[in-house]
């Protein structure tokens, strides 16, 4: 072959291989790139370093691509030490302004994260020096870091609207990756001012579009920070169930700064639980963590939280050297401690009897509006506590008010039911201490009055054209009136940590008696439902915890309450979710022979019972109604599903209940059109009766997610359940509501609010009384007690007095129908 020809042929055939290889590296790097943006840092890491060793030596510009690749995989996994090594690297030479806007970017990020403020600035302000010559891709990510400085100096305002500016940034480069972090970086700005509904939804956007491009990485963030979101509106299990999955989450992409976030996260759950050594361990996991990392900051607020837990378990000279540790950590650069640190001297000073020092640092961070709110009311929670043991009632009593205050403004600010319904956890026990105080100093009046404050808020907000009465009842609270008005014996609880307390109203006199603590009483609760649930007969096997209920509970009052009056509830906490019907009662009945031997009875054979949220609601002027008797009966729906069967007695329950009302004054869906749509579009609030017959579903995670099962009226999966939250959003003026379905009443409890599911979404729509389920009905039992139930109604007797005659029918008949579970599972709500 002519030597010329050769070479030709090697010439053909090199310029192909030079093409390859450039379509290989972009390959390899929108692999590596993938890879980050699915959250899997370690593999885009480790993919990045092998794309540069490939290109290090042919082509220089793919190698320093794979480099910067390489870096923002570290900077997401907090490895900022290993981000300045990388961008360091001799061999790193970027290759055009979009890629030194990026550098600069990353390594400001780094710098910052390692507290080397002045040279971080100094990168920045390169970065954005270049974005001025051309709206580069990457200047959103300038626009973002500039958000992040902003927002780690305590200037959120200014981050919120650099984040903002990154948001429409992003929207107009169709940028869906920057828009998520934006949004994500929107909803942590506005964690930082306490604005809870406008995060939920920043958060829940950034989920979304996270999801939708299959970034797992910022949806793990998400997950995070909407856990912090419900932590810091008292939602604890919720908060943990997203701690614990953001930290799996982020072990498994590789990501040791997140995974420390998270574990700080869930520790302070654990830590408000009590549960001490979980709490930690999650510290100590994250403290080694950080110091794995170099990050100085994280190092910090591990101690911090290690500082607290110690303090609090009463081990002095571990917390003290933890704040030794980290005090000098925070001030090196001339700032001053965080709130959080400073808390933690106060209450370590506190424990040591250095009152003035205490007082002196709780007031600080009391007085620091840039504090969290949550933080605020721990800090004049200690300041209460402090001058009580010190003897000066009056400023204790002052500090307690000043605190709730707060509190209450910032429940003011909660627009929207999911951030309403939690909060109340933040102040439960700042009450609990303000009540004993009250208490304890003889001002049993002003104890129920604040008692009072903290109930029903959520349910009162939505009902908006009461809310004026209600306020003015609340403000000019005359208990004894109130029970005049509602002709009933009212009994008014309150579970405390040291103590528990009874205040027994009627017309004429209000006694207040103390109990046991809630820990206790929440003992012989769960006992005593698990005995009902399993369909014990409690009055044959004389169970404990049903006469220890009765006695602790009820007997206290015997000489006030008077059983031709009806017995009006405002449970507390863990008594929403006992029946006081099913108490055990000593001696026969009254009905029953007192020769007769009988050792006990229930209460129902004493006693007319409902339930009430608050004093004020029940104190509010009636609104005049239609005392008609149109009735709306829905149900025996088409099944939707295998796991929600048609029933043959759903039919007969919905006929025994027609046999009870004029054909002209009813209403009836039924089948197929039982839908949810037909519900919300039958104009409900004309009707004074409505009736649902079919099955449940409660939701203890989200209750305004539990829903009634009703018919399909399209293919989509979720047609078929009308929500709680729909429910509250279509007024009614119904006098009842009747959830003829398993756990109508819902499974979750909330501070202030008791059990939230169906029941309280009718009264919060208007409904004046509402009948719910506390646990699984019977298909059998069910239709027998809402016939005689109707039947008694249709005689001109009232809803409660009518409940009643249905259950005592069951009670006293000769089969098992007579068992608890059976006849006590449906409890009525009465708000006025």
């Amino acid at each position: 072959m002519p030597l010329r020809l050769a070479w030709l042929i090697l010439l053909l055939t090199l310029i192909p291989l030079k093409d390859s290889g450039a379509i290989s590296a972009q390959s390899q790097y929108d692999h590596a790139r993938q890879l980050f943006v699915r959250g899997d840092l370690e593999g885009s890491q480790q993919e990045a370093q092998r794309g540069y060793e490939r290109y290090r030596t042919n082509n220089p510009r793919w190698a320093s691509e794979f480099l910067l690749l390489k870096a923002q995989s570290q900077l997401q996994r907090g490895m900022y030490g290993d981000v300045l090594r990388t961008l360091s690297d001799n061999d790193f030479k970027p290759g055009s302004a979009d890629s030194v806007i990026r550098s600069q970017t990353i390594e400001g990020i780094a710098l910052f994260r390692q507290q080397q403020l002045p040279m971080a600035e100094q990168k920045l302000a390169r970065a954005r020096e270049l974005c001025k010559a051309s709206a580069f891709a990457s200047c959103g990510e300038v626009l973002r870091a500039r958000g992040i400085f902003a927002g780690e100096r305590g200037d959120i305002p200014q981050a919120r609207e650099l984040f903002l500016a990154t948001h429409l940034f992003a929207e107009a480069h169709h940028d869906v990756y920057l828009d998520a972090s934006a949004e994500l970086n929107l909803g942590w700005a506005a964690l930082q001012v306490d604005h809870f509904d406008e995060a939920l939804d920043w958060l829940r956007s950034a989920t979304r579009m996270s999801g939708e491009i299959g970034a797992e990485n910022l949806k793990e963030k998400c997950s995070g920070s909407l856990g912090w979101a419900y932590y810091q509106l008292g939602d604890d299990d919720r908060a943990l169930e997203q701690f614990l999955a953001a930290e799996n989450a982020a072990a498994r992409a590789g990501s040791p700064r997140e995974q420390l976030k998270r574990l700080s996260d869930a520790g302070y759950v654990y830590r408000d639980r009590s549960d001490w050594p979980r709490a930690m361990e999650c510290y100590r996991q994250a403290l080694l963590l950080a110091q794995q990392l170099d990050s100085k900051g994280d190092i910090e607020n591990a101690l911090e939280d290690m500082a607290q837990i110690s303090a609090v378990r009463g081990n002095l000279k571990e917390a003290g050297a933890f704040i030794d540790q980290v005090t000098p950590m925070e001030t090196a650069g001339g700032e001053r401690i965080s709130p959080n640190l400073m808390l933690t001297k106060g209450e370590l000073a506190a424990e040591m009897h250095r009152d003035a020092e205490a007082e002196a640092d709780d007031r600080s961070v009391w007085n620091d509006p840039a504090a969290l709110t949550t933080i605020r009311l721990d800090a004049g929670s200690e300041l209460a506590g402090l001058y009580e043991a010190q003897g000066r009632t009056a400023a204790a009593e002052q500090m307690y008010r000043s605190t709730l205050n707060v509190y209450e403004s910032a429940r003011e600010t909660l627009k929207k039911e999911e951030a309403q319904l939690p909060f109340g956890a933040n102040a439960t026990e700042i009450y609990d201490d303000y009540i004993h105080l009250l208490i304890q100093h003889g001002r049993t009046g002003a104890a129920l009055d604040a008692a009072d404050e903290s109930r029903g808020w959520t349910l009162e907000q939505g009902l908006d054209a009461d809310r004026g009465k209600r306020a003015l009842a609340r403000a000019t609270l005359d208990p004894r009136r109130i029970a005049q008005s509602a002709n009933a014996t009212l009994l008014f609880y309150w579970l405390g940590d040291e103590q528990s307390y009874l205040w027994a109203i009627t017309p004429q006199r209000v006694a207040m008696f103390t109990l046991p603590t809630r820990q206790q009483i929440a003992a012989h609760v769960q006992g005593y439902s698990n005995a009902i649930l399993k369909l014990e007969d409690p009055l044959a096997t004389r169970n404990p915890d049903g006469k220890w209920l009765y006695q602790t509970l009820i007997a206290p009052a015997n000489g006030i309450i008077r059983p031709d009056k009806p017995v009006i509830l405002l449970a507390d906490g863990v008594l929403s979710e006992v029946n006081f019907e099913t108490l055990i009662v000593p001696g026969p009945s009254p009905g029953q022979d007192q020769n007769s031997g009988a050792a006990s009875h229930y209460l129902v054979d004493d006693l007319t019972i409902v339930s009430a949220p608050s004093l004020a609601m029940l104190g509010a002027s009636k609104t005049a109604r239609d005392q008609g008797s149109a009735m709306l009966l829905l149900g025996d729906p088409v099944s939707p599903s295998p796991d929600f069967p048609s029933l043959p007695l759903f039919a007969y329950e919905m006929t025994r209940i027609e046999s009870h009302f004029e054909k002209n004054r009813l209403s009836v869906v039924a089948g197929r059109e039982a839908t949810p749509a037909a519900y919300l579009s039958s104009h409900p609030s004309q009707y004074s009766y409505i009736h649902f017959v079919s099955h449940a579903i409660a939701n203890s995670t989200d209750p305004l997610d539990s829903a009634i099962v009703l018919s399909s009226s399209r293919a989509d999966d979720s047609s078929f359940k009308l929500y709680a939250r729909d429910i509250i959003r279509q007024p009614i003026d119904a006098q009842l509501v009747t959830i003829s379905a398993c756990y109508g009443s819902g499974t979750r409890l909330y501070a202030g609010e008791g059990l939230v599911g169906l029941s309280w979404a009718f009264l919060r729509a208007g409904a004046e009384r509402v009948v719910g389920a506390l646990w699984e009905v019977s298909d059998s039992s069910t239709p027998r007690l809402m016939d005689s139930f109707y039947g008694s109604i249709a005689l001109g007797n009232s809803p409660e007095a009518s409940l009643r005659t249905a259950k005592l029918t069951l009670l006293h008949s000769a089969g098992r129908f007579r068992l608890p579970f059976y006849w006590a599972v449906f409890q009525m709500y009465d708000r006025e």
